[in-house]
């Protein structure tokens, strides 16, 4: 898929996020760093890769580095590579994650977890765009750099976790993707988008949410935002073999918790408009409202 197209994707799923994604995709036809800050789950390494395929670099290698994964110890040999006999127990040369990336780019993923000891090092691959594999010369590095942070990567600056040198390198382009529940209104394409994705996947033909599960999820905050959401399908989708309309289970921390007034009022208009088969009038009624009360309500709710 191009990377125009996966934006493409990415706008059908998050309406509100449009400008945001046009920015990046203009921003992927340069050469300079690009970070992408925003909580864990809210797409931040789909859309680096999708910066990549939007790039010049396209049809080069992607190589994505989770930096928390590799201890500070290891860091310049799973970066930079190493000679055969560089130390004991290298008995074979190692090409290193920045020499795989050559001609393509390279995301680092979790940034902020890079230690301070190690910083220096990267700091330094990116002003100069030179590496040194250890026991072996200098080499230069044909790299773009995608850089994936957490949404606090600026404070933890200023406590001194972070070198400011090395974030300033980082920076030259940002973008900060929101939390979902800072979005909720892109909840029900979001829910479109996985169920379309997962019914291709899966063979499936027009998957569906059933009603109480859909109420659920529209009032539910998501803290593990989108990643959140596609795992409590995937999850449906397997405990319902076969079957077309899925019905989740609310998470562990929803179970018998309050819902709020507004999920209450909404599904109460929704049931009371469905034993009146749409009689305003009745409706308004039974509900204790006036025709423009419900009607403004309805409006509010997005109630057809």
């Amino acid at each position: 898929m191009s990377g125009s197209a996966v934006f493409d994707a990415f706008v059908r799923a998050a309406p509100s996020l449009q400008p945001l994604f046009e920015q990046i995709a203009r921003a992927a036809r340069s050469e300079a760093p690009i970070l992408i800050l925003g909580p864990a789950g809210s797409g931040r390494s789909s859309v680096a890769r999708a910066a990549h395929h939007a790039s010049s670099r396209s049809q080069g290698p992607l190589v994505e580095v989770d930096i928390a994964a590799i201890p500070s110890t290891l860091f310049e040999s799973e970066f930079f590579g190493f000679r055969a006999g560089a130390f004991t127990g290298a008995t074979e040369a190692s090409p290193g994650r920045v020499a795989r990336a050559e001609g393509g780019t390279l995301i680092l993923d979790r940034v902020e977890e890079l230690p301070l000891g190690s910083q220096p090092k990267l700091l330094r691959l990116l002003a100069e765009r030179q590496f040194t594999p250890l026991g072996g010369s200098q080499r230069n590095a044909d790299v773009r750099f995608i850089a994936i942070g957490a949404t606090d990567l600026e404070r933890r600056v200023a406590q001194g976790a972070f070198r400011p040198d090395l974030f300033y390198r980082l920076e030259v382009l940002t973008f900060v993707l929101p939390a979902l529940a800072q979005r909720k209104s892109d909840l029900p394409a979001v829910l479109d988008y996985f169920l379309a994705d997962l019914a291709t996947r899966s063979g499936r033909d027009h998957l569906r949410l059933g009603d109480r599960a859909l109420r659920w999820m529209l009032d539910y905050p998501w803290p593990g935002n989108l990643r959140q959401v596609r795992n409590v399908l995937e999850r449906a989708l397997v405990e319902a073999p076969g079957a077309t309309s899925l019905d989740p289970r609310p998470p562990r921390d929803l179970v018998g918790r309050p819902r709020s007034l507004a999920a209450v009022e909404k599904e109460q208009i929704e049931t009371t408009l469905a034993y009146t088969r749409g009689h305003q009038g009745r409706a308004a009624q039974l509900l204790g409202i006036s025709r423009k009360t419900l009607w403004e309500k309805r409006k509010k709710y997005g109630i057809p």
